[in-house]
């Protein structure tokens, strides 16, 4: 659709101020392609957070629309439900080769948030399955975001994605968040903090390690800032987890996929997870999808405990493993090895990452932090605590530069597509705007 609409008032945006948008404000793009999004005005802007962590591989990249466009011709919908059709095996089989480990098994939904709901669930069946039913407990981390469903904003700690909505589910407790003064401008990972990991000891030293089903985190706190880990801190999590048989699973939703300059951030830092999720880039943001990797040991006693033609995990979506998303899902993988994302994703990490830090002599910068192609700054606030990130990315869009603001931090996540001249443009843009201020 390449016309303004003349009426905006039916569409509830989500994460908008409807407000806002609809009285004079309207952000409307009418076309996406490469690394740039053009709106109804004829406006172009450089999209320097690849659409929302989405679209890694640019946007309206050809071979995915044929391979959907396929798809849909030979069968539009398949249901999931003691069915299958051949993409879907073929998808999992193929995301299976880029999961650490032995998450040998993949479990598909829409979105990070069904991702996530899937892996609580699958967590608190494992361990009833094992006759271990007292493990009720699920610990998540302070700032950290896992979705917009009952289970995720529990296990989450972004207060602004939960306060409004009741007590969420019982028996949910936090770690403190990893983003220390210590570790100002820090890149890569913090080297400082490690000992933070032991909030998850004295959880179990006050709770009882036996109670506790799983922990959950980012590898990376994506949407609310980039929080790095602080160096040895996941791996301290794993061993926790390992002496007291709780699963660790890693919400990869936005470092899945060479965010971090390796498949998924469990590679860069090295630690194997129990279970992964993953979404967002895992169809380049052409289709809505979603998936759970799973480790082998879980999938096993999970399906082997079940009645012969039984089912062994009441779970599922309507659109679990859609064809359409698998279709675009498989092209997806078929450009990142044919054209080695990974690869130079990893060879654009230090341009990316230079030209950024730069940025710290700015006044406006009170802190810095990134990895990969992965970065947030955050601002001296003005006022009320977001005031100055909303005048920011308002400021940039009139510049041309797309991007993410949580609060007071803008982020950063380049297409891996990008060229050091479009970095070059991205960060002008920013300088010119923020040194402003």
């Amino acid at each position: 659709m390449r016309i303004m609409p003349n009426d905006l008032e039916s569409h509830w945006m989500p994460f908008t101020s409807n407000k806002h948008f609809k009285t004079g404000h309207t952000r409307m793009m009418t076309e996406g392609k490469g690394i740039v999004y053009k709106t109804y005005q004829g406006h172009e802007l450089i999209d320097a957070v690849s659409g929302l962590f989405c679209s890694p591989l640019g946007h309206a990249r050809p071979e995915i629309a044929d391979a959907v466009h396929k798809q849909l011709l030979e069968m539009s919908y398949c249901p999931p439900f003691q069915h299958g059709h051949p993409s879907a095996f073929e998808l999992a089989r193929r995301i299976s080769q880029l999961l650490p480990g032995n998450l040998d098994y993949v479990f598909y939904g829409s979105s990070g948030s069904e991702a996530v709901e899937t892996t609580l669930k699958i967590a608190l069946l494992y361990h009833r399955v094992k006759g271990e039913g007292q493990r009720l407990r699920l610990v998540g981390r302070e700032k950290g975001y896992h979705g917009v469903n009952f289970g995720g904003f529990s296990v989450g700690g972004m207060v602004k994605n939960r306060e409004m909505y009741g007590l969420g589910i019982p028996g949910v407790v936090h770690m403190r968040h990893t983003n220390i003064p210590e570790n100002k401008y820090a890149r890569d990972e913090g080297a400082h903090g490690v000992e933070l990991a032991e909030d998850l000891q004295r959880l179990c030293d006050t709770y009882g390690g036996d109670t506790i089903a799983a922990c959950i985190v980012e590898p990376v706190g994506g949407s609310v800032g980039a929080y790095l880990p602080p160096k040895g801190y996941l791996k301290r999590l794993r061993e926790i987890c390992d002496e007291h048989g709780i699963l660790l699973i890693f919400d990869e939703v936005i470092t899945g996929f060479g965010r971090t300059g390796n498949p998924f951030g469990a590679n860069t830092y090295e630690v194997q997870p129990d279970m992964i999720t993953m979404a967002k880039a895992m169809t380049n943001g052409a289709i809505p999808m979603s998936a759970v990797g799973v480790g082998e040991h879980i999938y096993k006693t999970i399906v082997d405990a079940a009645p012969e033609k039984g089912v062994d995990f009441f779970h599922g979506y309507t659109y679990s493993g859609h064809p359409a998303a698998c279709a675009a899902g498989l092209a997806t993988l078929d450009i990142f090895e044919k054209e080695d994302m990974f690869g130079r994703a990893k060879a654009l990490s230090n341009p990316f990452l230079d030209r950024f830090f730069d940025l710290k002599d700015l006044p406006i910068v009170t802190n810095m932090r990134g990895v990969g192609l992965l970065a947030a700054i955050d601002l001296a606030p003005d006022g009320a605590p977001g005031t100055r990130g909303y005048q920011a990315v308002m400021d940039l869009y009139d510049k041309g530069v797309l991007v993410k603001v949580t609060g007071d931090t803008v982020m950063l996540s380049p297409a891996f597509i990008c060229e050091e001249s479009d970095l070059d443009r991205i960060f002008e843009t920013l300088r010119g705007v923020l040194s402003g201020y």
